[in-house]
């Protein structure tokens, strides 16, 4: 490393980090339509704009350091071109964006000059030639949403995985659409549609997409034909009618079906009804929309019960259903039937299921009719094809203790022989894409595994994209998914990263256009298939991350297993069951076991290696060895970019404790690396940015890697306390907002930020000495770096005003309740003021021997700072949130145009308070801080734009 000369990227210095987590927070909004995401199902996929905004940023050099003020360049200079450089990134960030081909093109053009900069600093040295790009790896490639940007970014990009499905993925987002891109669809288009497009082009992955939606469709007649009779239309007779004068306008109709709703069953405990297989029902609710409420009520008769469909006012009975937290009730009884023992009827293969209500499409809606109005056939036999077992992790895959023990036990028996039947179509699907290649006059060429591009290969690659549909459609198709009454239709089952029971379900008609239908997931998909980029050069395939050497002299990021977070093996099975019929004949080694490959997993897996510490050890010694097989192959002149989630329990008071991210930040620093910065990249929707905890934001930490310096020597545990103290005030400032060119970074996420300077002092020695000569533990470190972040913070570290020292000590101690007189009075003298004088600021209430803050919404709305004689900085910083909530940015920038002086001990407050919040788990209050802050700017800019005077606000916008 010493001879070769690395410019700081953009990424180890500044990101406009607001910008980029509003897009993300956006692509991950559930009404964006069409996704790449969307191809197949994959755990904790980061957004395609983070990881867009940070390849990029990690391969652009930073205008300062080595290209700016060190080669004469005038500071402001600098900061105008690493401005330029933050526009690119907001524009590349939106996702209207995602393939704007001038955008991106401007983005390429800045990766291409700062490569050829990098190449003049070393002329001459072996892989630093100008006119070649280096290629891009992920070794976790997972979802495929790094490596796709990679490819958009103009990169060569490798993909590889240890997972089968993982890897198939890759290759449907990276390999194959470049190989088809730009040709016509050759598949027959669908009888009750017109020819929609000739002769006018179909670029990109258009022709492709259209391909896999026609084959879907023939695929579904084919379907039709063969299992058309396990789903049987309701004819609504004149009987029928006499108990339900509603459905009239259907008399003598056959009602298409297009759900059957299910409640699973045990013998009661009671003895008096134990010959009766009693529901378990979490809630008898169909509809829950005005004026359209339905509902199943359980009618008893004697010692028996059936269901009856029910509309109108809806009783209460029907809402709380007969499961709860604590377990089951008897039907007929009121017996309490706890979980053990419906676990132990599930083991002993005694929980059956019983039909509630039967879902048909009407002409304005959902029409719901009782099961005696359709007959079931219950002798449905299905075929059990393999017998790949459900790992158990305990409050992961429940389903295990309720006796549901291998994949195939999930389905219904419909379930089932539709699926198969459908993964078996795909191969009759490919066969025919074959032949139709042919036709069109293509050459037949080598199988896509080996590498082809003609007749056969477009087969196989069509096949691939027909076998995810027939994945999405298991989702959707397993007797696990919920019935949602708000909009009345079928939920899938992976919309957690578990296999949770689930006690009462929806069986979907998979042959209509309903959700849960194999030609609605077709159709999505294609439009899907749409969104992916078709230029350039991919490649996925099977790797372990610890012993691959597709990295050597690559760009790398990465988005590896979270320790124990996500059971990607144990959760992917479910796919690779279908995947493997559908797909083995196509890439024979991928599907050559029978379930995924689960011994070389990089999970912390307590059942899978005994105990917890074995599962630590085990997570520890592999990811240290992965992360230093990619360190020592990674392209020197770039950082490595490593993204890290985080769980919402893993926030404890001392913001980063946590086993799991002190074990991964371990195996970093082991690997020889030194951490250059941490940023939070925000991956969950605005609407739980708070949520109900402290921590429910949920952000990827962004960690930037470099290769430590071979020379690097250890320092004493107290030089290391004395660089926190000197260095980490400046790096704070810097992350608060007070540096030119750096975005604010929001109290959410500053604790985690903040991590970065801190570990960058620790990481860069080769070890830091206790005092007994052993060496500092990542958690100790940390325990340092948080001490230093909560001592800048403190009220008491700064120039504050005794009244808000004593506000702010008794809102840790009371929040916004009252508490006595005397303590109050005791802690006012010890803050250099008065219970009395704090009255008079107006912040505090003091009557009756009892004290108590007022709330930001108790403060008068006429309140005018001159006017005010006694102004402490608690009062100035809840009147701006209180004009923030009340009258948005410009309210509150009006009002700090008129106390522009306490602009800077207002914001250090607001994060110290937002801290403090966190750490009380107080998420209301914690979010009128972190909403202050996030505001901070635009409120500043339009302080500025009422007009304003104080040199503090001014050196803020400069």
């Amino acid at each position: 490393m010493s001879n070769i000369k690395t410019p700081k990227k953009l990424i180890e210095v500044a990101l406009p980090l607001d910008d980029i987590n509003a897009a993300c927070a956006h692509e991950k909004m559930p009404d964006i339509g069409a996704h790449p995401r969307g191809i197949h199902l994959w755990w904790a996929r980061r957004p395609l704009a983070a990881a867009r905004a940070v390849i990029f940023a990690q391969m652009v050099n930073d205008p300062g350091g080595e290209r700016g003020y060190k080669a004469g360049k005038t500071r402001a200079q600098a900061d105008a071109e690493r401005e330029e450089l933050f526009q690119i990134l907001r524009e590349l960030v939106l996702w209207e964006n995602t393939n704007n081909e001038e955008v991106l093109g401007k983005a390429r053009a800045a990766i291409w000059q700062s490569w050829r900069e990098t190449c003049e600093l070393n002329k001459g040295k072996p892989g630093f030639d100008p006119e070649v790009l280096p290629g891009f790896h992920d070794p976790f490639a997972g979802g495929g949403a790094i490596p796709l940007e990679a490819q958009r970014l103009g990169l060569a990009s490798h993909a590889s995985d240890l997972n089968p499905v993982a890897v198939m993925i890759n290759k449907a987002m990276i390999e194959i659409p470049p190989k088809f891109a730009g040709r016509a669809p050759i598949g027959p288009v669908p009888p009750d549609e017109k020819q929609s497009k000739i002769d006018t082009g179909w670029p990109g992955t258009t022709g492709l997409a259209e391909d896999v939606r026609r084959y879907g469709h023939w695929m579904r007649e084919q379907a039709q034909q063969r299992i058309g009779h396990l789903y049987p239309k309701v004819k609504v007779t004149p009987e029928i009618i006499r108990e339900r004068p509603d459905l009239k306008p259907y008399e003598n109709q056959e009602l298409t079906v297009i759900a059957w709703l299910w409640a699973r069953t045990v013998k009661s405990p009671n003895p008096v009804y134990s010959h009766v297989d009693v529901p378990l029902v979490r809630s008898f609710v169909l509809s829950s929309k005005k004026g359209k409420e339905a509902w199943v009520e359980p009618v008893i008769s004697g010692d028996q019960y059936y269901f009856e469909v029910r509309n109108g006012k809806m009783p209460k009975e029907a809402i709380e259903g007969l499961v709860d937290r604590k377990g089951g009730k008897c039907l007929l009884s009121n017996t309490p039937i706890p979980f053990k023992y419906i676990r132990d009827s599930g083991k002993q293969d005694k929980i059956s299921t019983k039909l509630m209500a039967i879902v048909a499409e009407g002409k304005g809606g959902r029409v719901y009719l009782s099961p005696k109005f359709a007959s079931e056939n219950s002798l449905i036999k299905s075929e059990r094809f393999c017998n790949a077992e459900i790992s158990h992790w305990p409050g992961r895959t429940n389903v295990v203790e309720y006796g549901l023990t291998e994949f195939l036990d999930l389905f219904t028996p419909r379930q089932l022989v539709a699926l198969t039947t459908f993964s078996d179509l795909v191969q009759e699907a490919r066969t025919q894409a074959v032949a139709d290649a042919k036709a069109a006059g293509w050459e037949m060429g080598e199988p896509i595994a080996e590498g082809g591009d003609g007749a056969e290969a477009y087969g196989d690659a069509l096949a691939v994209y027909l076998a995810f549909g027939v994945d999405r459609s298991a989702d959707f198709n397993n007797s696990l998914t919920g019935w949602r009454p708000g909009n009345e239709k079928i939920m899938y089952l992976f919309n957690r990263q578990s296999i949770p029971m689930v006690w009462d379900f929806g069986e979907a008609n998979i042959l209509e256009k309903v959700v849960g239908g194999f030609i609605t997931n077709i159709t999505y998909q294609s439009k899907c298939i749409n969104k992916l980029y078709s230029e350039g050069k991919g490649i996925a395939a099977q790797a372990d991350a610890q012993t691959q050497t597709i990295s050597q002299d690559k760009v790398i990021s990465t988005d590896p297993p979270y320790y124990d977070n996500i059971g990607y093996v144990d959760l992917s099975d479910f796919f690779y069951v279908w995947m493997r019929r559908s797909l083995r004949s196509v890439y024979p080694e991928l599907f050559s076991t029978l379930a995924v490959p689960k011994a070389e997993e990089l999970v912390a897996t307590p059942y899978r290696h005994g105990n917890k510490q074995k599962a630590e050890t085990f997570f520890l010694e592999g990811m240290t060895q992965a992360i230093h097989n990619l360190a020592q192959q990674a392209h020197p002149a770039f950082p490595v970019t490593i993204y890290y989630a985080f769980k919402q329990a893993e926030t404890k008071a001392s913001n980063t404790s946590s086993t799991g991210w002190e074990t991964f930040l371990a195996a970093i620093l082991q690997a020889g690396f030194s951490i250059t910065g941490t940023w939070p990249v925000r991956s969950e929707q605005t609407h739980r940015m708070i949520g109900s905890g402290t921590n429910a934001l949920a952000s990827s930490i962004v960690l930037v890697c470099r290769q430590r310096e071979v020379t690097a020597e250890s320092i004493s545990r107290r030089q290391f306390q004395r660089e926190l103290r000197e260095e980490m005030p400046l790096a704070l400032e810097a992350m608060i907002g007070g540096v030119e060119g750096i975005s604010p970074i929001a109290p959410v996420d500053l604790a985690q930020s903040a991590i970065g300077p801190g570990m960058a002092i620790f990481s860069k020695y080769a070890a830091v000495l206790n005092q007994d000569g052993s060496t500092m533990g990542v958690h100790d470190a940390l325990v340092l770096i948080n001490r230093e972040i909560t001592d800048y913070l403190s009220p008491d570290s700064g120039n504050f005003d005794g009244d808000t020292l004593f506000c702010s000590s008794w809102f840790e101690q009371y929040g916004w309740k009252s508490g006595p007189f005397g303590e109050a009075d005791t802690l006012a003298r010890a803050k250099g003021t008065s219970v009395e004088g704090v009255q008079q600021a107006g912040v505090i209430t003091a009557s009756g021997g009892k004290v108590q803050l007022l709330p930001w919404q108790d403060y008068p709305v006429d309140w005018l700072p001159q006017n005010d004689a006694r102004r402490p900085v608690w009062e100035a910083c809840h009147h701006l949130i209180r004009a923030l909530k009340q009258f948005g940015e410009s309210g509150a920038g009006d009002l700090l145009a008129k106390m522009p002086d306490q602009a800077e001990t207002v914001r250090q407050l607001a994060y110290h308070l937002y801290t403090l919040c966190e750490r009380k788990k107080w998420a209301e209050e914690a979010r009128a801080y972190n909403e202050l802050i996030a505001s901070w700017h635009h409120i500043v800019s339009a302080s500025r734009s009422v007009g304003h005077s104080g040199r503090q606000l001014d050196l803020e916008l400069s």
